[in-house]
């Protein structure tokens, strides 16, 4: 799947930092992420010395930081305790034996949209057509809003409002479309009609799988890594955590109180696994599949790969941006 995507995504052309896509289901509590900042004028980049690299969180910043994501994330207040429920149990049980199968959930994910193949060939060409694209997008509901939502998000205050496909292709422009359709490919759909952990925690994961792919693309060439591989392992970083939804939803026999200390600790560190597992089994390269595994190390000190760094500070840095405004919104 990597090889295909980079394909179609690997067209000719300038790569310019594109802005961020809003979700398109975003839950109410989490606000959409902010484009990354426009870069600095030419004349300024040529004289301005080069920032050192920013260092990876240490573990007692992440295991801080982690303890206070997951009781957002769960909205559950239990004490800091190491038992766990019978239905957690059975959860826990049931997703360690799926990390530990050949194909390591990669059945779970939803396969990718038959339009989206046809919009990433169609990007390719440096001189892409405007009036295909915008066609082609008008045939997906879903694909319309975001692309006008987009739109609307690079104007300039007081500007009209953009209300066609057309007007909003021309001004979010060809490497803003591939990551926008890239990041629509990857989104999971949010079943209303699915369970109570579904409901509730798709959108947030998703909503920091977005700002942790973004952050990844900012950070990626002071890294040295590659931006669309540091992209796409920020979207992909979760998609075992996303795929255990409907587990929840099953064995959780009814019981709305998940979120205990010891199960969100045990819960990601099998869900990071099933997330290098089926970046495994789509062919991502070697180094997204090692960063996911690096994420949950449990040892002080442990020396990360470049791309294990990354992910690191764009999970942080994306964490803390959710958390900040959550806990300052009244």
């Amino acid at each position: 799947m990597f090889q295909w995507l980079k394909r179609l995504i690997g067209g000719a052309g300038p790569r310019s930092a594109p802005p961020a896509p809003a979700p398109a289901t975003p839950d109410p509590i989490v606000p959409a992420a902010q484009p990354p900042a426009a870069p600095a004028p030419a004349s300024a980049q040529a004289t301005a010395a080069p920032s050192p690299a920013p260092a990876a969180p240490s573990f007692e910043q992440k295991d801080q930081l982690n303890t206070r994501y997951n009781r957002w994330l769960f909205g559950a207040l239990h004490e800091d305790t190491l038992e766990t429920s019978d239905a957690e149990q059975r959860i826990l049980h049931t997703l360690t034996g799926i990390a530990s199968s050949p194909t390591s959930g990669a059945e779970l994910m939803r396969r990718m949209p038959g339009l989206i193949p046809q919009l990433l060939q169609s990007l390719r060409s440096e001189h892409f057509s405007g009036a295909d694209i915008a066609r082609k997008i008008s045939n997906d509901v879903v694909l319309v809003a975001a692309v006008i939502r987009l739109a609307n998000g690079a104007m300039l205050p007081g500007a009209p409002p953009i209300s066609s496909v057309e007007h909003a292709v021309i001004v979010i422009g060809q490497e803003g479309l591939r990551q926008l359709i890239t990041t629509v490919a990857f989104k999971p759909i949010i079943d209303l009609n699915s369970g109570h952990y579904t409901k509730l925690l798709a959108p947030r994961i998703w909503a920091q799988s977005e700002r942790c792919a973004s952050a990844n693309r900012a950070l990626a060439e002071q890294l040295g890594v590659p931006p669309f591989e540091a992209f796409l392992a920020g979207l992909v970083q979760n998609a075992g955590l996303l795929a255990s939804l409907r587990l929840m939803d099953q064995t959780a026999g009814g019981a709305t109180d998940l979120g205990r200390p010891m199960f969100c600790a045990q819960l990601l560190r099998s869900a990071r696994q099933v997330s290098a597992g089926i970046a495994q089994e789509w062919h991502f390269p070697p180094a997204i599949t090692q960063a996911i595994r690096e994420l949950d190390t449990l040892q002080k000190g442990a020396q990360l790969s470049p791309m294990g760094r990354l992910l690191a500070l764009g999970d942080h840095q994306s964490k803390i941006a959710i958390l900040s405004e959550y806990e300052n919104t009244p």
